[in-house]
């Protein structure tokens, strides 16, 4: 397994790591942390096997290099753990924690195990160490806020090991390895120093060098800082800076006084730029981010990301788009620049271009993929060319790259409580995207929260149309994934929404999805019932194709209460309404369903005589699997009235069809399920 880096709410902290890569100081740290691998447990020493996964504990305060520690000591063990290393970060930029359901389901999905939609923590967790179980894995889980989320996430395995960052003690941990980091030592930090301003000025004024080291209590974010100031400053000496620092006696931290003296530094327009990059979604960036936020061209974004990259103040990511990430220590230090030289409803406006900026981007995603649809194509090309994607391919990477971004895009719209509007139209256009590039079942997990979201704006608005819709796509969810009970609820809460807002297709959809959700839990006299309801109301609105399909659904129900009579009537009634309507496969079908009845009723001659009919309608319909399914059913019927030989050439005439058409099964097709996205989102405008 190759080394795979989870995003669950920001980005890794570059830390005391140099820009060439090359890791500086803490050469103790390192050689205890190792020792602390090897070392005997607690349990080891009482006798007993250790029950859990080993934790190596780095604290520190941010902006102290416990990120770098934490990765330079991974990078060194991680040959001894065959499985690969699994990396999340466990705090959001702006503080608060990651939720362990989140860290779990990105740790499950770094692991390549399949997760279902809205699966709890304790699911989530137990789903993980089972995963865990059986590997040797290292987990380098960074900004951890507390125990619990660690413990949540602990394999129960002593064949891994977990390497935390946090800024304290993780209390309620057994035999956690801790290691406090404060400054680096001297000659590291002139190194690290060194590395942007060149060896000249640090080597003629080798006391003022020490007394900015000094001034920085060896804190390597804050002399990543120092040093960049310095190499965007050729003409200034090491010395003036260490003067303007002690200058400003013990306000603040170190880093906080490095910080305030580059923002003060910067041209106007940069550092406006730098203090809206607090707003950005993961602390994740990318030029059309910074053009929203500042409202400038993505030419002009792109070159001011590069250069706060050469302060020390961004850190590019690699990948194949250009994207950065805002030091989680600096994060609180740009929200209170933005709080102090900004106005809130400046702070406003960026966020709304930002969120539209972010809709076009994904209604362009999605369109380049609708390449058979003349609107799709001429709204695409209406679009600025800085927002078309050349591919469809472009545009499935930028939307994998740009997931989580998107995904905490929308957490903060939702959250914010006054853009509501833009937030709406957001996540709609993040459901199409999402569904045209991944499919319904690759994009479920991420889906299932965005509908979640959906259903707070709905409800804090007062909005019942888009309540239903919301509430029907997690229901399906959960039914697919085996929470009947749960789907039931959510169906009959829908149910009610889409009568409050007068909308016949919710209420059509939650009418039946209830007596779907009965017919799961066994309850066919309920089942039937609201299939009857639901066939009711698209009687009355003359939907045939829909009427016909739910007499199958109400004749299926019956069958499973062994009311063979009634479940006959049913399935003749959806054949006469399939024949009327044109739909050829689907008589063929539920003639096939009529004949299983039949022959479950004990009347085997006329199940023989309705297989014929049906595989008629199969040969018309010219769907080979159809047809063969059809003659396998006939071959059943001839072998239950004692006719073998004619079994056989039935059986034999289904193999023929599909070795024909190249199928290897003649499982009939299924009642295509109900997709997520069946009941969209109803939050767009009617442009969109």
């Amino acid at each position: 397994m190759t080394d795979q880096a989870v995003d669950t709410g920001g980005v890794q902290l570059s830390g005391h790591a140099s820009t060439d890569g090359h890791f500086l100081g803490r050469t103790r740290e390192l050689k205890e942390l190792r020792a602390d691998i090897e070392r005997a447990g607690l349990d080891t020493i009482a006798g007993r096997k250790a029950p859990r996964a080993r934790v190596l504990l780095i604290a520190g305060r941010p902006g102290s290099g416990r990120s770098a520690l934490a990765a330079e000591l991974v990078r060194q063990v991680a040959d001894r753990y065959p499985d690969g290393v699994l990396r999340a970060r466990l705090g959001e930029p702006d503080g608060t924690p990651v939720p362990a359901e989140r860290a779990a389901r990105d740790l499950l999905t770094a692991l390549g195990v399949p997760v279902p939609p809205g699966a709890g923590e304790d699911d989530l967790s137990a789903a993980l160490r089972e995963a865990l179980s059986e590997r040797r894995a290292l987990l380098l889980l960074d900004d951890a806020h507390g125990a619990d989320q660690v413990d949540a996430l602990l394999p129960d395995t002593p064949e891994c090991l977990v390497v935390a960052v946090s800024a304290g003690p993780l209390t309620g941990i057994a035999d956690v390895r801790p290691c406090t980091l404060g400054g680096l030592d001297t000659k590291s930090a002139l190194e690290l120093l060194t590395r942007h301003t060149g060896s000249v000025r640090v080597t003629v004024d080798p006391r003022s060098a020490e007394s900015l080291v000094e001034a920085c209590q060896g804190q390597p974010a804050a002399l990543i800082l120092a040093g960049g100031w310095l190499a965007a400053r050729p003409k200034s000496a090491v010395a003036d800076l260490a003067k303007q620092l002690h200058a400003e006696g013990d306000e603040g931290t170190p880093l906080s006084r490095v910080f305030r003296l580059v923002h003060d530094g910067l041209p106007s327009t940069a550092a406006r730029i730098l203090r809206l990059l607090s707003l950005a979604p993961a602390g994740l960036v990318d030029p059309h981010t910074a053009s929203a936020l500042a409202g400038c061209s993505i030419g002009a974004a792109r070159t001011t990301l590069d250069d706060f990259v050469a302060l020390g103040l961004l850190r590019a990511l690699p990948s194949a788009l250009p994207q950065y990430e805002v030091p989680g220590c600096l994060q609180p230090l740009l929200r209170t620049a933005a709080e102090t030289h900004d106005r809130p409803g400046e702070l406003q406006l960026a966020r709304a271009r930002m969120l539209e900026r972010t809709v076009r981007l994904l209604q362009s995603c999605r369109a380049i993929t609708e390449t058979d649809n003349p609107q799709a194509r001429e709204k695409l090309q209406g679009m600025p060319r800085a927002l078309r994607f050349p591919t469809p391919r472009a545009a499935a990477e930028w939307l994998r790259a740009q997931r989580p971004a998107l995904l905490a895009c929308a957490r903060l719209a939702v959250a914010d409580g006054e853009l509501d509007t833009l937030a709406r139209r957001l996540m709609s256009q993040l459901v199409r995207a999402m569904v045209a590039h991944f499919g319904t079942r690759g994009a479920a997990p991420d889906l299932y929260g965005v509908h979640q979201l959906v259903l707070d704006v709905a409800e804090r608005r007062g909005l019942p149309r888009e309540r239903a819709a919301a509430l029907l796509n997690l229901a399906d969810v959960d039914a697919g994934t085996g929470r009947t009970a749960e789907a039931l609820v959510r169906y009959r809460a829908a149910l009610d929404a889409g009568r409050e807002a007068n909308d016949p297709y919710a209420t059509g959809r939650a009418m039946e999805s209830v007596g779907g959700a009965h017919l799961e839990l066994g309850d066919y006299e309920r089942a039937a019932d609201w299939f009857g309801r639901a066939l009711a109301q698209r009687l009355a609105r003359d939907e045939r194709a829909d009427a016909a399909r739910l007499y199958g659904r109400i004749a299926t129900a019956h069958t499973y209460a062994g009311r063979y009579g009634e479940a006959q009537r049913g399935w003749r009634a959806a054949v006469a309404g399939h024949r009327k309507n044109g739909d050829v496969a689907s008589a063929a079908r539920a003639l096939t369903e009529l004949a299983r009845v039949q022959e479950y009723a004990g009347r085997p001659e006329e199940s023989l005589r309705t297989c014929q009919e049906a595989a008629e309608w199969a040969r018309r319909a010219e769907d080979a699997r159809l047809e063969a399914a059809v003659q396998l059913r006939l071959a059943d019927t001839l072998e239950h009235l004692g006719d073998p030989a004619a079994a056989r050439l039935h059986r034999g005439a289904a193999e023929r069809i599909l070795g024909d058409q190249g199928e290897t099964s003649a499982e009939p097709d299924t009642e295509p399920e109900q997709a997520m996205n069946t009941c969209e989102i109803r939050s767009a405008s009617p442009k969109d």
